[in-house]
């Protein structure tokens, strides 16, 4: 296998994006926050949220001291909700089982809420200088093309981080740059529709180059449409809850939605998932401190 970490290494000191986690004395906290915040969301939305969510829970224990209806409120718009309550659980278990600390030992770091294998990765090796092998799908797409001559990778497996691992050389820090450098290359310039090989610094060994650019086929998983989903009701019914300082009367909530069966699914689903408590016809904020009914309820 050719070296890539020589020039993974060098492109990036120059061309790294200038972003919040990846500034000295970022802290661990911050990282954990990060990671969750960028499952599935874009950098550009998320950096504006981060920086008010550690504004205002700076620690795990702050936000731990909160009720996790104000984690749901102040995740706002970054979408999939549920991330926000996870943190908030993580945040009360690191207060109370690492004495406030984000821990550094990924299998510590994988038994908290809402932690997989590549957060808890993540924030050992970006907050803490741990050597591991971190893969997100932008690198998968690095490593497919550059190694395996593939125009996409196929479906994320165990085999990816043995992949990675390969081409990590062995000082802590130069592999941990490895591991950013590898993401940021599959997220601004091996790109999934529009790569820009001319400036690659691995296109004089990037085997799917050498092969000719050839089409092998796209197994990645399509999200399915935002526009008329469940997740969009889902999405309407959070905010009238989050824009409201009290209980909301079920009949309140989106009468106008254009599917009734969908709104009352989609309420249902937000109460299964925790992110919404009922009671005597009230919609509420999980852990709402002190409801109170709006005049007339």
């Amino acid at each position: 296998m050719p070296d890539l970490a020589a020039p993974l290494i060098a492109w990036y000191r120059d061309a790294a994006r200038d972003l919040p986690w990846r500034r000295p004395g970022f802290p661990a906290w911050g990282t954990l926050v990060s990671e969750f915040m960028l499952q599935q969301t874009p950098v550009a939305r998320v950096v504006p949220h981060l920086e008010a969510w550690l504004a205002r829970w700076p620690t795990p224990a702050s936000l731990a001291e909160d009720p996790p209806a104000e984690a749901v409120r102040q995740w706002a718009n970054l979408g999939y909700p549920r991330r926000a309550l996870w943190l908030h659980r993580a945040a009360t278990e690191i207060r109370d089982r690492h004495g406030g600390v984000v821990p550094r030992d990924v299998d510590a770091l994988l038994a908290l809420t809402g932690v997989g294998d590549y957060t808890a990765r993540a924030v050992a090796v970006f907050a803490y200088g741990e050597r591991h092998p971190v893969v997100d799908t932008n690198t998968r797409r690095v490593l497919a093309r550059a190694v395996e001559g593939r125009s996409q990778p196929g479906a994320p497996s165990r085999r990816d981080l043995a992949a990675m691992a390969e081409i990590l050389p062995p000082d802590d820090e130069a592999a941990a740059t490895v591991n950013a450098a590898a993401m940021e290359l599959g997220a601004t310039v091996c790109t999934a529709r529009a790569p820009r090989c001319d400036v690659c610094p691995l296109a004089a060994t990037c085997a799917w180059r050498a092969a000719g650019f050839p089409d092998t086929g796209d197994g990645r998983r399509r999200q399915a449409r935002y526009e008329g989903s469940d997740r969009q009701a889902r999405g309407a019914v959070l905010k009238v809850l989050r824009d409201a300082d009290h209980e909301v009367p079920l009949e309140a909530v989106m009468p106008d939605w254009p599917d009734p069966l969908q709104r009352d699914r989609a309420i249902d689903s937000l109460v299964s998932d925790g992110l919404v408590e009922a009671s005597l016809g009230m919609l509420r904020l999980p852990g709402s401190v002190s409801p109170r009914r709006p005049r007339g309820a």
